[in-house]
Formats: structure tokens, C-alpha cells, sequence
């Protein structure tokens, strides 16, 4: 893989790689006192995360709640600016982008967020909600109203809706319009952060297939955050499982559902169930004890070893790194 922070890397198949992580850490000051606020600690949110995305690419970023999966999409957006590390999005780092420079990147990276229901406006109508990027990035230009036509049209949705609010919308249908707001302004790359999560199972479905025929349609690459594996499994190229702040194991979508490596990644998809009774029977099933560790207070070596069924006393002291333990196939275990 080429490094030069100046140039657009590939990945191991040649292809070119839109955005690229590397060593990504966002932690968070915790303080005490009302006044004379004195730093107390460190919520670790992100801590040395590093991966990339080839373009035209579907990444699956799976985890518990609180896991980091959200604030490392808000840096990758740019929403936070990061503690440490690079992010290089078509070979230009974000962490060093600001002001006009970095307006104009963010045009090109857009957010689908998870609630359709708190994230639109109630006070505006579609039209004005698709819109609104327009105006904001200089590109209404004389043709909004057909340009928001356009979109609605392209998200499932009929052009006669630009006139009515969100509440005269279901909540799948409030989700097309959310998804009509990050391609008015012709993004390459999404942040799909929980998109469908909120949403009833048959208009997960729904909403799932549109943002594929978009992704082919529109040259989209995607990185699709959510806690769901049977979600992440129909719309992923690769996986990527985030547990405490760390990236655990990274894989194209098969293997990982096939042959795990980490002892994480198999209790998630352990839990995961399975519709045929004798299958369920039949199959092995891993049990996570405890609860997930406080990021302000992560265990000392491997994030996972208190709640790990193999750990040993190695794994108490020793960080282990993410390494290519099968072509394409990245662990941070010891164990493997």
C-alpha cells in the first residue's frame, strides 16, 4: 500500500482508495469543578484506529453502543477535530483541512443520519430541506426547484411532496428525504451512521435497496455504521468490528461471517439469531461476560481481555496489533 501523505493511495487489489485512516485517536477531556475547571481523565472514544476505503466501496463499521462507531464518523465528517492521527480523503489529509478549504471537502462527504424523525427540520418542508444544501454550498443557481424534483424523484419519492412537512411523512419515507438532503449536493462518499436502525424491518429492506441502486447508479462509496450484523451483511464489500476504541478485526464481508477470527466478533455473531430451530440448536453459542469497560478507564492490553473466554495472563499485559492473519483478513488478537 502506498503511504505518501501527499498521494491517493490503493489497496492490496489495486484499487484507489477514496479515504484512508490512519492511527485515528479522539479522546475526550473529562473535567471537574464549576469554575476552575481542572482535567480530570480521558474518555478514549477513538484510539489508533487506522483502515481505508476503496472507492466505489461499501465499509461496514459494526460494534456495541458506545463502542466509537459515531465519533469516528463525526471525525471522519470533520464534525470533531481529531486528537491524533491522519485522515486522507483522495490523498488530502482532513485533520489539517480549515475554513473555505474545508467547507468545500465537506461538500463532497455528506451524512445520512439515524433518526429521521429528529433530524429533519419540522418547520420546513422537503423541498426546503433538500434544498437547504444548495443555498448553503453556493449552488442554487436559478434551477433549485428542479434539482429538488430531481432528487426526490431519484430517493422513491414524488416531486408533488416537496410541498409537505415531515410529520405528513412515514418514517421510511422521512428517511428518502434525509438521504435526498446528502446527494443534493453530488457527494462521492457517505457516513450512513445507523441509517436504518430506526426504522420498521421491511422498510430497512426498502431503504437498504435504494442506497445500493444509488451507490451504482451515482459511483457512491459508503461507510455504513451499525449495530445490526444481519443488516451490515446485505449491504457491506467489508467489515470492519470496533470494540472499546479499537478496531478488532477487519475483513471483506464472507470471511467474516464464515470464519471469525476474533473471540468479539464470533459472540456478536453468536447472538445473532437464527431463523431454522435445528440450525439454532445445533450451533455453537459464545456468551460475553460483564459489561463493556468504561472508556475513561480501558483495561491495561488487550481492550477485551476481561470479557474474553481465552484470555490469559499475556493478554493482560501485551496491546496486540491489528495484523493480516489471512489475506484480507486483519485480527488484533494474540490468540490467532
Amino acid at each position: 500500500m502506498t503511504s505518501s501523505s501527499s498521494e491517493v493511495t490503493t489497496n492490496a487489489n489495486g484499487q484507489e482508495n477514496l479515504l484512508e485512516v490512519r492511527d485515528l485517536q479522539m479522546h475526550f477531556p473529562v473535567t471537574s469543578g464549576l469554575v476552575f475547571q481542572k482535567t480530570v481523565g480521558l474518555v478514549k472514544a477513538v484510539d489508533g484506529v487506522s483502515f481505508s476505503i476503496a472507492k466505489g466501496e461499501t465499509l461496514g463499521l459494526v460494534g456495541e453502543s458506545g463502542c466509537g462507531k459515531t465519533t469516528l464518523g463525526h471525525c471522519v465528517l470533520r464534525f470533531n477535530k481529531p486528537t491524533a492521527g491522519q485522515i486522507h480523503y483522495k490523498g488530502e489529509d482532513l485533520t489539517k483541512a480549515s475554513g473555505r478549504r474545508l467547507r468545500e471537502l465537506r461538500k463532497d462527504i455528506q451524512m445520512i443520519f439515524q433518526d429521521p424523525y429528529s433530524s429533519l427540520n419540522p418547520r420546513m418542508t422537503a423541498g426546503q430541506i433538500i434544498g437547504e444544501p444548495l443555498t448553503i454550498h453556493g449552488l442554487a443557481k436559478g434551477r433549485t426547484d428542479e434539482r429538488i424534483a430531481e432528487i426526490l424523484t431519484l430517493v422513491g419519492l414524488s416531486p408533488e411532496m416537496a410541498s409537505r412537512y415531515p410529520h405528513e411523512f412515514s418514517g421510511g419515507q422521512r428517511q428518502r428525504i434525509g438521504i435526498g438532503r446528502a446527494l443534493a449536493v453530488d457527494p462521492s462518499f457517505i457516513v450512513c451512521d445507523e441509517a436504518v436502525s430506526a426504522l420498521d424491518v421491511s422498510i430497512q429492506a426498502q431503504i437498504i435497496n435504494l442506497l445500493k441502486d444509488l451507490q451504482r447508479k451515482l459511483e457512491l462509496t459508503y461507510l455504513f455504521i451499525a449495530h445490526d450484523l444481519a443488516v451490515v451483511r446485505h449491504v457491506a464489500d467489508r467489515i470492519a468490528v470496533m470494540y472499546l476504541g479499537h478496531i478488532v478485526e477487519l475483513a471483506p464481508r464472507d470471511p467474516i461471517y464464515d470464519e471469525p477470527l476474533h473471540p468479539y466478533t464470533k459472540a456478536l455473531l453468536a447472538a445473532v439469531p437464527v431463523p431454522d430451530p435445528e440450525v439454532e440448536m445445533k450451533r455453537e453459542h459464545v456468551i460475553i461476560k460483564g459489561e463493556v469497560p468504561s472508556p475513561l478507564n480501558p483495561p491495561s492490553g488487550c481492550v477485551f481481555h476481561p470479557r474474553c473466554p481465552i484470555a490469559d495472563e499475556k493478554c493482560t499485559q501485551t496491546i496486540p496489533e491489528l495484523r493480516e492473519v489471512r489475506p484480507g483478513h486483519w485480527a488484533a488478537c494474540l490468540k490467532v
